[in-house]
């Protein structure tokens, strides 16, 4: 019985071809589209749940409300994991970790290593590193210890059993430190928020030492917590904890102002996690549930489609079951039939996504940023969701149409007397409205997402990124010998301005601290810059002068910018030669005035900043001098000076290759996720309109073949080809529009959601969803218009004929 069935079913489906490939071409183009959002959700989903005690660690973030001012950072005074394991029996562990960028002699050359670490010894009790070579236990608690990650192991030994061998550090001045290898764990997997490959012992850190709670060094401090504990029990204890060791805690209540712990569940970092000083680029989890949607959305899309097709050929089988009722055939048996030609094309469907999934997945990883690759633990959930895949859409999808069809009374069957073909469809007209109210939806979404990143790319930020050269590490050159390459630089030929500076607008690295000005503290950037700093980075004085190596007295003069003069409200708006405290003794007064500047993303509002002389106090209190040479040059001798600044820094510093890259380029990635979401929402979107003109194209043509006498008669009684395109054409036309009313409010609504989370965004404009419609009015015509005009030149004797 069940072989008849699928052999009866395959017959049908090959009769009709047509009918069969655009079913298949469309279910398999959703269901690819759907697999690589399952690829992308879960990968997001699955972050630091590679560690056995995911649910127990959780990390200590800081909240700071100073005035106007309030700042989120993820990290936690050094003195604070010590005290919480000692005060609260609720936490098992506490590990802290402090990224630090570490340079190894490898051959003649030093080599930098970005992704090094200090961390406590306990950070093997916290966090599943297998270790590979060595002992967990002990590997960390020397001071000339390391720890180093297989890759790192295979770079400078060339093979993994490396434990008891020495890397020697090179440090300021080419200083030389050796230390001894007493592990090598495996590398940290892609869906981790962190990710090192040295880890170097804490107690050989000095800052580790400092017990002031206010001390806010960044340092990520991390805590397991005892099984059962509930952490918003623990967290309410907090303010407890730091009134009994900050002096003015009370007080700056009282003034409105606060500082707090808080806690952040491991698993929540890298989708609800957007603090200062995380360890990475997290992602965001609005953009799983707008994935999430769009593959229902187009799932959806795709099931319309088949119903759409399969109910716009019941007339064409009206007899068919007539027949087959006639015989003896049950409705049952014909459900059964017309579910099993449903179900066989959802499975070649499904082969042929898993095909074309397997084959493109290389690109989608480009495009996408990820690492998915096909495990067995891949296997484990994909073959599941392939198989509701076939059980939804051969089923669910397939049980109207089924339905429909078997419940025609033989009488009227054969007499082909149903009332069903285009016209007829109620249903199936819903169906189109709802297919391109998706496809609107998805065009106005992918149109504002283009134009927010337009806008960040355009934007004036306050500072020109464009033709600036940054030469990195300048650290690792003697002091004297980066002020002079400094000075030779600005010689070359092409080079407008040079300035020696760790902090950058696009750059990392931030000095926060409080200050106090006309009796209000607030909290403000410190940054350390020359006298060239301004006019190389082309940041624009309001009032008063930039810093002057003529004038002794900069040593003890700030620059403020806008912000930061708005929030100390001095009398008559005028903040020159005004002093601002830091600390109890340091006084500055200042000379100037910035314009606003952006140096965190677009989400974010600009904060009060300072600028003082990188003198000896600067370096000190900071931690080092310069670690960036910015370079403006003129595009055209671009070549010619990295060529010559190639060349000066081997004279320099001949163990180390010098590293740069552009200012503008630093400033894309730090937006490289949105533009990544950007281009696959494209592809997407694109993907979703080409099914729903699969499916328009496929009721055009069967519209156009159950009115071909209508158009035969129309034709030989005068009616010209632009009148039938028309008549066939309308009604698609109706429906598109009705789409455009309905996706309006909905991608109005949706988009407006999203631009919520940038500080600085456009505007949903009027024309977006006009040519969001446009759009889609264009491709309905276009689509419709190939069979109209395809019915509309056949000659009518040939269809007059054939009835």
């Amino acid at each position: 019985m069940l072989k008849n069935i699928i052999k009866t079913a395959c017959r049908s489906l090959l009769k009709n071809k047509g009918f069969t490939l655009l079913n298949i071409v469309g279910l398999s183009l959703g269901i690819m589209t759907c697999l690589f959002i399952l690829f992308y959700v879960i990968d997001e989903l699955s972050f630091d749940k590679y560690n056995t005690k995911w649910e127990r660690i959780y990390r200590i973030n800081t909240d700071l409300k100073f005035g106007n001012t309030f700042t989120s950072r993820a990290i936690a005074a050094p003195v604070v994991a010590g005290r919480m394991v000692k005060d609260f029996p609720e936490i098992e562990r506490a590990v802290r970790i402090l990224p630090d960028v570490e340079l190894i002699k490898k051959g003649e050359e030093a080599v930098s290593e970005n992704n090094g670490a200090y961390c406590d010894a306990d950070i093997f009790d916290v966090f599943s590193l297998p270790m590979i070579y060595g002992n967990p236990k002990t590997a960390l608690k020397e001071h000339t210890s390391i720890v180093i990650s297989e890759s790192l192991a295979k770079k400078y030994f060339n093979k993994l059993n490396v434990v008891g061998m020495t890397l020697t550090f090179v440090g300021d001045s080419n200083a030389r430190f050796d230390y001894k290898i007493t592990g090598v764990i495996k590398d940290m997997p892609a869906n981790s928020h962190f990710h090192f490959d040295l880890l170097l012992p804490m107690v050989d850190n000095e800052i580790s030492k400092n017990k002031n709670f206010a001390a806010l060094f960044p340092f990520r401090t991390y805590i397991l917590l005892e099984p059962g504990t509930d952490y918003k029990k623990l967290e309410a204890k907090f303010p407890a904890l730091l009134r009994a060791n900050l002096d003015f805690y009370d007080a700056m209540l009282k003034e409105g102002s606060y500082i707090k712990m808080n806690l952040t569940p491991l698993t929540d970092i890298h989708l609800h996690s957007n603090k200062t000083d995380e360890l990475g680029k997290n992602s965001d989890s609005q953009y799983v549930r707008i994935f999430s949607i769009s593959a229902a959305l187009i799932l959806f899309i795709a099931c319309f489609n088949f119903m759409n097709l399969s109910t716009a050929r019941s007339s064409n089988r009206a007899r068919e079951v007539g027949v087959r009722k006639v015989l003896g055939s049950s409705r049952t048996s014909l459900i059964g039939q017309f579910l099993s030609e449903s179900i066989i094309v959802t499975i070649c469907a499904c082969l042929i996504a898993l095909l074309l999934g397997w084959m493109l997945l290389p690109w989608f990883n480009q495009t996408s940023g990820k690492h998915i690759k096909i495990t067995s633990q891949t296997i484990s959930w994909l073959l599941p969701a392939v198989g509701f895949f076939i059980i939804f859409i051969g089923v669910i999808a397939g049980s109207y149409p089924a339905f429909l069809l078997s419940a025609f009374k033989p009488s009227e069957s054969l007499k082909n007397n149903l009332p069903l073909g285009f016209r007829g469809g109620i249903l199936r007209n819903s169906l189109v409205i709802i297919q391109f109210s998706i496809s609107i939806f998805l065009i106005v979404c992918t149109l504002v997402i283009y134009h927010q990143l337009r806008f960040i790319q355009n934007k004036d930020l306050g500072f020109q990124r464009d033709h600036v050269l940054i030469v990195k590490n300048m650290n690792s050159l003697m002091g004297k010998d980066a002020f002079r390459m400094k000075r030779e630089v600005k010689q070359l030929p092409g080079v407008i301005n040079a300035t020696l500076s760790s902090f950058l607008p696009v750059g990392n690295r931030r000095w926060e601290n409080f200050v106090n000005g006309n009796n209000r503290e607030i909290q403000t950037q410190f940054w350390p810059v020359d006298e060239d700093y301004l006019p190389t980075m082309g940041m624009g004085i309001i009032i008063g002068r930039n810093f002057s190596n003529q004038f002794p007295t900069d040593s003890n003069a700030v620059l403020i910018n806008e912000k930061a003069a708005a929030m100390f409200e001095f009398p008559d708006h005028d903040p020159l030669n005004k002093e601002i405290l830091y600390g109890k003794s340091k006084v500055f007064h200042i000379i100037g005035i910035t314009r606003d500047f952006n140096f965190n993303t677009l989400r974010q509002n600009v904060t009060p900043t300072l600028m003082m002389m990188m003198n000896d106090w600067a370096k000190k209190e900071e931690g080092d001098g310069g670690d960036n040479l910015c370079i403006k040059i003129r595009s055209e001798n671009l070549p010619k000076v990295i060529s010559s600044i190639e060349s000066y820094w081997k004279s320099l510093s001949t163990m180390r290759s010098v590293e740069y890259s552009f200012m503008d380029d630093d400033f894309n990635a730090i937006y490289e996720s949105e533009q990544r979401m950007a281009k696959i929402f494209v592809t997407f979107t694109s993907l979703a309109i080409i099914i729903a003109c699969l499916g328009l194209f496929g009721l055009a043509a069967y519209a156009a073949e159950q009115r071909s006498r209508e158009i035969s008669i129309r034709k030989v009684l005068g009616a010209s080809v632009s009148g039938i395109l028309l008549l066939l054409s309308k009604n698609f036309i109706r429906l598109t529009i009705f789409s455009i009313f309905i996706a309006t409010p909905l991608a109005y609504l949706a988009m407006q959601k999203w631009l919520q989370a940038f500080a600085f965004r456009v505007n949903v404009h009027w024309w977006d969803f006009a040519l969001a419609g446009l759009s889609a009015l264009l491709v309905a015509f276009t689509t419709v218009c190939f069979q109209s005009l395809k019915a509309a030149n056949t000659n009518p004797v040939t269809s007059l004929r054939s009835e």
